[in-house]
């Protein structure tokens, strides 16, 4: 986690190292496997089988793993701990109608997005019936920062400083024939949606898929985003952009009013 100096009050001694691998283990699952064996997961967080070993059967016995044959795998309970974020941050009671209510009127589906551990994370989906296309994403989905509108956005809130800092660090990834490489072009990709207000992305994370994206809130001071995608061959429709945006930044105009991030 990335702090300000000034906000510290623990020293690292005070963390307890045993819950940070429990942790990890748990965040092992993230990439999609359902069912992973003791060796997968040694792999996966680099500890030693006799570490896996204890740190799994504690995770089981406290419900949070079940095991099948010599594969474990995920239990709703983990479910629960998201739910406290979700519940407690007003995101179904506040954030869902919202989402919905615009989703319906572009006939799309929107997302609101977070940062968090160097990815774009779904905070929330709106539910829209009837949709013609859906692209598997869920409350959770990691998504990458440089690659996609919700991503690009998201660094565009950040200072000068975090995004010259994570351009230069950040290990970009080939997603697709279309994906931008260039360090160079993609941070002042990222200054031109902080100047303009909202970002376009064709085709860098999933090949004829396109994104756009505005803030919940002033550049500056905004820390979620809410996004659209859709098929390159519509998105890049200078009619069908207008309207996705409009919708979009009365979508967010309505999100600010009604709910804050602070809540």
């Amino acid at each position: 986690m990335t702090v300000n100096e000034t906000d510290i009050w623990y020293t690292e001694r005070d963390i307890s190292t045993t819950l940070v691998k429990g942790l990890k283990v748990l965040a092992a699952f993230e990439g999609g496997a359902a069912h992973m064996t003791l060796p997968e997961i040694g792999s996966e967080t680099g500890y030693d089988r006799a570490t896996v070993r204890r740190l799994v059967i504690t995770l089981f016995d406290e419900g949070l793993l079940v095991k099948k044959g010599k594969s474990f795998s995920l239990t709703p309970k983990v479910l629960v701990l998201a739910g406290g974020y979700l519940r407690g941050h007003r995101i179904g009671a506040t954030v869902q109608p919202i989402l919905n209510k615009y989703s319906e009127e572009m006939g799309r589906e929107i997302s609101m997005a977070t940062l968090c551990d160097g990815a774009a994370v779904y905070l929330a989906r709106s539910n829209i019936t009837g949709s013609a296309i859906s692209f598997g994403f869920t409350v959770g989905s990691r998504l990458p920062l440089p690659h996609t509108a919700v991503g690009r956005m998201l660094l565009a809130l950040e200072s000068e400083t975090a995004v010259q800092a994570f351009v230069k660090t950040s290990d970009l990834i080939g997603y697709t024939p279309q994906t931008n490489l260039d360090v160079l072009a993609i941070h002042e990709e990222i200054g031109k949606a902080s100047t303009q207000g909202h970002v376009i992305v064709h085709s860098e994370f999933e090949a004829g898929v396109s994104g756009m994206s505005v803030p919940i809130g002033r550049i500056g001071t905004a820390k979620t985003v809410i996004g659209v995608s859709g098929p390159t061959a519509t998105m890049q429709d200078p009619e069908i952009l207008k309207r996705c945006l409009s919708i979009l930044q009365i979508c967010a105009a309505e999100l600010c009013t009604a709910w804050h991030e602070g809540n």
